[in-house]
């Protein structure tokens, strides 16, 4: 007589145990035989929430858009990018700017890479002061910082973008009755010496146009504004000349690239200017 042996059946946990215990395949520490190195892989597109310093209230809460990269030696074939967001979210549910130095180095040691590279894009808010009214509002700007990292030696570039009003001083010059104007992006990136405020980024940038801009203007603000703007037309090259020269007379900028993209109010293309100290 034949006897039936019934085994009690496998829960869900012990299934996952022994999963656990079978050893999976990694595909990416595979050698790669087409000889080439990759300077940046890495993961992109990453939404984390950051903490940066704010010259007005010390502090400012952001969310940043992130990107973290290492190079990959020829002899592998890919990366572990589970691993970047390990490296992040060591360092805790938000991160301090101050903390970019230690980030660049965990990503070498936990990718066994030689270079590392970060970078952070993030809308930065500054309140502002009507010129007249004095009515307050809060104005985004967008900056970015981009980080990198061969072995302990650490690159930083600091960029900054500021939306601006500049007036044609050849429409200007031309016109009986006004003169066209329109609201140009200009794009500021340094190294330094010492760390600059994005804030007095801001002020260089809005100074060198024939206006900055506001959120909230009353009637009185606007005539204000418009009136400046007209007493002080610049050029697209005005507007890049006049911040490099201020960057120039700064103490503590080593470089700069500064960009100026005017969005022509007349023409159907845009207007574009860049310096850059070598």
């Amino acid at each position: 007589m034949s006897r039936t042996i019934l085994t009690e059946p496998q829960s869900p946990r012990s299934r996952a145990a022994a999963k656990s215990r079978t050893k999976l395949h990694d595909k990416q520490s595979e050698r790669d035989h087409r000889e080439l190195r990759i300077d940046k892989v890495g993961v992109r597109g990453l939404r984390f929430p950051i903490q940066v310093r704010d010259k007005a209230r010390a502090v400012q809460n952001t969310v940043a858009t992130i990107g973290l990269f290492v190079d990959l030696p020829k002899e592998f074939k890919g990366t572990h990018m589970s691993r970047f967001i390990e490296v992040l979210a060591a360092h805790g549910n938000m991160i301090h700017v101050e903390n970019l130095r230690d980030i660049l180095l965990a990503l070498q040691d936990k990718l066994n890479a030689a270079t590392s590279h970060v970078e952070m894009e993030f809308p930065y808010f500054m309140s502002k002061t009507a010129p007249v009214s004095g009515k307050e509002s809060l104005m985004d700007y967008t900056a970015r910082f981009d980080a990198a990292a061969c072995e302990q030696e650490i690159d930083f570039v600091l960029t900054v973008k500021a939306n601006v009003t500049t007036l044609c001083p050849c429409s200007k010059a031309i016109s009986a009755r006004g003169a066209h104007n329109q609201r140009g992006e200009v794009t500021v990136q340094v190294r330094f010496r010492k760390p600059i405020w994005i804030e007095d980024l801001i002020a260089i940038m809005e100074s060198s146009a024939s206006s900055e801009l506001y959120a909230l203007l009353k009637r009185e603000d606007e005539k204000a504004v418009t009136e400046r703007a007209y007493d002080h037309p610049v050029f697209v090259e005005d507007l890049v000349r006049n911040v490099a020269l201020k960057l120039n007379a700064h103490p503590d900028v080593t470089w700069y690239k500064v960009e100026a993209e005017n969005q022509e109010s007349i023409h159907n293309h845009n207007a574009y200017a860049c310096i850059e100290k070598g």
